[in-house]
């Protein structure tokens, strides 16, 4: 069946046969694009006869099992184990597959590294080097590398990152090179690959500390105030819980505990306090004013932590759908 199916037939085959909630999970870590796509190829699957059906689903445990042994102990252990399982010729299309998966995509074999070792391998490359890395990689594994690095050097790659388009393969394969001596590591790139841009520079700071979020945003703003503007519109800071409706509101607070929400309320501007006393009770309130009350001095490192795990109950009821964001100038509703 290997070379029979392509491979969105075989994704919209999986997807169908892991019910609604499940595949609904899967898409919605899918760009639009791809979304597109498989949903098209679900709609003209029509009948899948349960042969085919098994046979893709045990073609994804295999896949999946290898990609686990290739992150325990890299794809040689992966080869040996498959090989003990599987036998000797079901394992080497199964690594063949997986190889070509990772030579698709630019840096993958950046996917298994541990961000702190990377960190020592790139803080001292050039700058726009270690933007091309950063937008390479996961948000997440880019986030822990560009809160490692040094303030001045977090606002310059992240400059980089932002105003980053197209890169050519030769620059792609020059630090691919590189990082292969370093992490014994190879991987094959392929054409102009569109890297950088806000997007992703929005989803690594998004990720990040709150400390590292202000670095980043201020040091662009010394930069570039322009973009570092547009940067913010695209972000949802703390501060902006005022933009929110009231049952947005009131749909966070129920994700949020008392002691984080008066941490995160100390020092912030009435407007934004006001607006969440609002959207309280009488009791409630008076109980969280004097709970801010009764803090006392308190670190600005801990107050951005409340904040940021505020933020983060925002973004997912963002996700989830429960609640809009409104960013820069998109005011487009539907009635």
């Amino acid at each position: 069946m290997g070379g029979d199916l392509l491979g969105l037939r075989k994704a919209a085959i999986l997807l169908i046969q892991m019910g609604k909630d499940e595949a609904a999970r899967v898409l919605s870590h899918m760009k639009e694009s791809e979304v597109e796509e498989i949903t098209a190829e679900i709609v003209r699957l029509g009948a899948v006869e349960a042969e085919i059906a098994d046979e893709v689903l045990a073609e994804f445990h295999d896949m999946a099992t290898a990609h686990k042994y290739v992150g325990q102990g890299g794809i040689e252990l992966a080869k040996d184990l498959l090989e003990a399982s599987l036998g000797q010729d079901r394992a080497g299309e199964i690594v063949g597959r997986l190889n070509n998966a990772f030579m698709d995509v630019p840096f993958g074999f950046l996917a298994q590294a541990d961000p702190r070792q990377l960190l020592s391998f790139v803080q001292d490359e050039h700058p726009q080097t270690i933007a091309l890395v950063l937008a390479h990689m996961s948000a997440v594994q880019a986030s822990q590398i560009l809160s490692g690095l040094a303030a001045e050097l977090q606002a310059d790659v992240a400059h980089r990152i932002a105003v980053m388009d197209r890169t050519s393969p030769d620059i792609i394969r020059q630090v691919e090179a590189t990082l292969e001596r370093k992490l014994s590591s190879v991987l094959q790139p392929g054409d102009l690959s569109s890297v950088g841009g806000l997007e992703p520079l929005v989803e690594i700071i998004n990720r990040a500390d709150r400390a590292t979020e202000r670095l980043i945003l201020e040091g662009l703003a010394g930069r570039n105030p322009e973009l570092a503007e547009e940067i913010r519109s695209k972000m949802f800071m703390f501060e902006d819980i005022t933009s929110l409706d009231d049952r947005s509101i009131q749909l966070v607070l129920r994700q949020v505990e008392t002691n984080d929400l008066a941490t995160a309320l100390k020092g912030v501007r009435e407007e934004v306090r006001q607006k969440v006393m609002r959207n309280l009770s009488e009791r409630a309130a008076e109980n969280l004013a004097d709970e801010i009350e009764m803090l006392g001095p308190v670190r600005l490192r801990t107050v951005e932590e409340s904040q940021a795990k505020i933020v983060q109950a925002i973004r997912t009821l963002e996700e989830s759908g429960q609640i809009v964001i409104r960013r820069g100038d998109d005011d487009e509703f539907v009635g």
